[in-house]
């Protein structure tokens, strides 16, 4: 991140409050002018010993800065006691962001959280609805509010965490509950000999969700820099929907099966990312076969307002709807935490069921081809309004299918 951007992102929330003779005092840096659009900002952390500069007197606000950097200026935030309630939660996030590096700082972030709620609670209440139309196979409409809690408890001093995620859900078009509450995930993640695990029923995120954004019971090793990752993951895949039976024409998500994976990610540049790896589905119920899945793909943003993203996989192991691929070009993007943000895409997905068997769209399924465009916007802090659009074809029949996708969370 450049420092522009820290400064525009937490000065407010850091400073409020600051004395007014702040602003009077002697500019403390000699390349932020008096009439530059940050100069009160930059003046106002300096002053409260938030950020410091460079020996030779300048801020070089348009150099990137590191973690660690970053990690420097919230144990200085975290460290002022005279912060209003918002801006404590503010600093709060950017400490659980930034965790490993304040330990390396010597400031232990799980003993401050302790101090105040060893739990902490997130979540969401969302409204979905959408509209499918196939020219051959059941249309269907989907009209319901899920209710979702995501807890979070930290476990002593260790550096562990246990997470959960809680779901209930109702059909607002039958005014009838679809299910009890469902602990979808739960797991405990913390450093082990220089990784970070993950163990349970825990979250995967495979080829930037274009072949699985569900769960698996098993565990996960990351280890590795913030340039390069490797991700080696294990377990057993079920999906639990009933509506997904064998037989089922729709996607691929009704298989179980043993899950193994591994996925490398590269920040080559601040601008190029890119990732490769190798997924198998061992044993998958009621099929001899097995599914042997390799992909890459990646991004690339020209600016800060136009991004390229693309992702490409094969299944080695299957006769037909053996591939599947992304391409996207993403506009401006949202912040929840930002009101009046706003983005949109445009896009091409080829889903292929064998490989794409549980993606991340909302727009397209697994099994399906075509056009999408979507936009979303924030008309409020933590509440994110999305509609999206699929025009395409069901690839099973080769017949015209189409999706109408709106939704709307609130964040808490």
């Amino acid at each position: 991140m450049s420092k522009k951007t820290l400064v525009s992102a937490i000065t407010a929330a850091l400073v409020v409050g600051a004395a007014s003779t702040t602003f009077a005092a002697a500019n403390p840096f000699s390349d932020v002018p008096a009439d530059s659009w940050a100069y009160d900002a930059v003046t106002t952390l300096a002053a409260d010993g938030v950020i410091d500069g460079y020996p030779d007197g300048t801020y070089k606000g348009q150099n990137t800065m590191t973690r660690y950097e970053m990690a420097q200026i919230v144990a200085r935030a975290m460290a002022k006691t005279d912060l209003e309630k918002a801006d404590k939660a503010l600093v709060d996030k950017l400490a659980a962001e930034f965790a490993e590096e304040l330990d390396n700082l010597g400031v232990r972030v799980a003993d401050l959280e302790k101090k105040s709620d060893n739990v902490k609670w997130g979540g969401e209440l969302r409204y979905r609805y959408y509209d499918e139309n196939h020219d051959i196979g059941k249309d269907e409409t989907h009209n319901k509010v899920l209710f979702r809690l995501e807890p979070k408890a930290y476990i002593g001093n260790s550096g562990w965490t246990a997470n959960a995620r809680l779901d209930y859900e109702m059909n607002l078009s039958t005014d009838e509950n679809d299910n009890n509450v469902e602990v979808d995930r739960a797991w405990v993640e913390g450093p082990l000999f220089g990784a970070t695990v993950q163990a349970g029923r825990v979250p995967l995120f495979t080829a930037q969700g274009m072949i699985f954004d569900d769960r698996i019971s098993g565990g996960t090793v990351a280890f590795g820099s913030d340039q390069f990752t490797t991700t080696l993951a294990a377990g057993r895949y079920n999906n639990d929907d009933p509506t997904h039976k064998p037989g089922y024409q729709g996607n691929a998500k009704d298989i179980t099966a043993e899950y193994y994976g591994v996925q490398f990610d590269y920040q080559a540049t601040d601008n190029l990312v890119a990732n490769a790896g190798y997924t198998t589905l061992r044993g998958i119920e009621d099929t001899p076969d097995n599914a042997n899945i390799w992909y890459l793909g990646g991004s690339y943003a020209f600016d800060s307002n136009v991004k390229l993203v693309g992702q490409y996989a094969e299944n080695t192991e299957e006769d037909a709807y053996e591939k599947a691929g992304i391409v996207e070009v993403q506009y401006k993007g949202t912040d929840v935490a930002d009101p009046g943000s706003w983005g949109a895409y445009v896009g091409y997905r080829h889903l292929g069921k064998n490989v794409a068997i549980a993606p991340t769209y909302d727009d397209a399924a697994a099994n399906q081809k075509g056009y999408v465009v979507g936009a979303s916007y924030v008309p409020a802090e933590n509440i994110l309004a999305t509609i999206e659009y699929f025009d395409g074809k069901d690839m099973d029949t080769d017949s015209d299918a189409s999706k109408f996708f709106a939704n709307v969370d609130f964040f808490f």
